[in-house]
Formats: C-alpha cells, sequence, structure tokens
C-alpha cells in the first residue's frame, strides 16, 4: 500500500505541516487498533486514512485521522495533503466530498493550484482565563474562549505577535487546561507583510507539544479575527519553527481554508492492514 508524507500549507518542501496519507482501496476501515499504530509509526501530528464511498452517494470518500496517540475529531492539514494526493495522482478532480466525525468537508482545486476546503465553523464562548494559565504560558491573557467539541482547544489572545513568537509553555502542565490545547494568537504587527493574525498551537493532551500549521484552529481563528478587524476573508501566519499561512474565508456556519500543499515522500507500507 502507498503512504506518501505531504507538506501543508505551504508551498515548499521541508515547510508547514506533514501528514501522512494513506489511500485504501477496501469499502472500509480496519480496526481503528490498527490505524493507531500506523499513526504512531509514522509519527507525524497527523495521518490520514480514506477509503472511496459507492457513487451516487453525499460523499465521495470517507476520512478519519490519526496523532501518534489518538483520534481526532477535525484535522485541516491531513485533509488538505489527502484532497492534494487524490488531485496529483487523478483519482479526483475538481471537488473532492469527504464525510468525516465532523461531518460533511470538501476540498476544491483552484486554478492557481491551491486548495480550498469547507470546513463548520468553531463557535466561540467567552470564557474567565483559567487559574495558572499565564504562568503556564508565560504571557498575560487578554481574552481566552472555549472553541467547541471538535477541536476542544482554548483560544488565547495575547498582547501582542513579539508575545506570541516568544512563548515557551510549560507542556506538561498545559495538558490539564483544554481537552486538546490552546491556540494562542495576536494580531499582525505589520499586515503589510501579508497575514492579518499570528498564532501558535500546542497540543500536548494529544501527543503534540507545538504543531506547525494547524488547519482545524483556524476555524476559529476565522470567526474571531473577522469580527475584529471587519472582514470575513484574512490571512493567519502560523508562527511556529516550519511556519505557514492559511487563508480564511469566514461564511456563516463554515469556514474556507485555502492553502496548497506538496508530496516529499511516496513509499510503501510494508505491512498488511
Amino acid at each position: 500500500m502507498r503512504i506518501r508524507i505531504v507538506d501543508a500549507f505551504t508551498d515548499r518542501p521541508f515547510s508547514g505541516n506533514p501528514a501522512g496519507v494513506l489511500l485504501l482501496e477496501s469499502d472500509g476501515f480496519p480496526p481503528a487498533e490498527r490505524l493507531q499504530e500506523i499513526a504512531a509509526e509514522v509519527n507525524l501530528s497527523e495521518t490520514a486514512f480514506a477509503h472511496p464511498l459507492p457513487p451516487g452517494g453525499a460523499a465521495d470518500w470517507a476520512l478519519r485521522w490519526f496523532t501518534p496517540v489518538v483520534e481526532v475529531d477535525m484535522c485541516g492539514h491531513a485533509t488538505l495533503a489527502t484532497a492534494h494526493v487524490l488531485h496529483t495522482t487523478g483519482r479526483a478532480t475538481g471537488t473532492v466530498r469527504f464525510t468525516a466525525r465532523c461531518g460533511a468537508l470538501t476540498a476544491t482545486a483552484r486554478p492557481d493550484g491551491g486548495l480550498t476546503l469547507d470546513f463548520p465553523t468553531s463557535p466561540l464562548t467567552e470564557e474567565p482565563v483559567p487559574y495558572g494559565l499565564a504562568d503556564v504560558l508565560g504571557a498575560d491573557p487578554v481574552s481566552v474562549h472555549d472553541t467547541g467539541e471538535h477541536i476542544g482547544d482554548l483560544l488565547v489572545e495575547l498582547r501582542d505577535e513579539a508575545t506570541v513568537r516568544g512563548l515557551a509553555p510549560d507542556f506538561a502542565a498545559l495538558v490539564a487546561h483544554s481537552r486538546r490545547g490552546v491556540i494562542a494568537t495576536a494580531a499582525a504587527e505589520d499586515p503589510a507583510r501579508g497575514y492579518d493574525y499570528v498564532s501558535r498551537c500546542f497540543f500536548p493532551g494529544v501527543g503534540i507539544d507545538e504543531d506547525p500549521v494547524t488547519g482545524s484552529a483556524h476555524t476559529a481563528l476565522a470567526p474571531f479575527w473577522s469580527a475584529r478587524l471587519g472582514r470575513d476573508d484574512l490571512t493567519g501566519l502560523q508562527a511556529s519553527a516550519r511556519s505557514g499561512l492559511v487563508r480564511t474565508g469566514l461564511r456563516g456556519e463554515r469556514t474556507l481554508l485555502t492553502g496548497t500543499a506538496v508530496t516529499v515522500i511516496d513509499g510503501e507500507l510494508l505491512t498488511a492492514l
């Protein structure tokens, strides 16, 4: 079985967020325990597994995502990576429809070579700053929002871009503060650089201390920053060591995530599923 490593939300290798992608030829998924073992072996923030669905239905492919330690409800970069593989191998053209734990998703090829994902918008609920969070992050939050059931993060607004870039959290202590992790964000210091806001994402609760570029987090970042900046279409920079840009489009209960991807490894899984 072919296994590919794709760098997502980037146009060059060794940047963005790498994801494993396995396209299954069966009409169902192997046991979750087996998928988890493969994801642990791949050892990236996410590995995506997809199998084709019968023609004529509401979706073309069923899709699941696993970190090295747990299955998750929603993942943007591994969906982008999967759509990239489907399009570059001729398995799909135009819009690909997925069904996943978070509901119906689509990925549409763009004339410029990018892909636009259509995801559910994460609902935001402002909360008091949790006791001890500032000490764990190493910075004082301006505001804190819960992001709903599918991603389960705390969205933490910080004072400025420099504060976000300079964070060095206590990852072990951070686990106690949310189901998945923390999205730290601030407005861009200089929007002329090509982005409107910055973020960093820390998910030690699912085995990922810092995720390089997190598509799902932008389903919460999009409504947060659109409300503050007064525009539905924005660009976010995830300021990790690998870095990446996500163009976001708020469309009410749906959020569009646009980016590009690059396949960097194309190999073979030498064990039966």
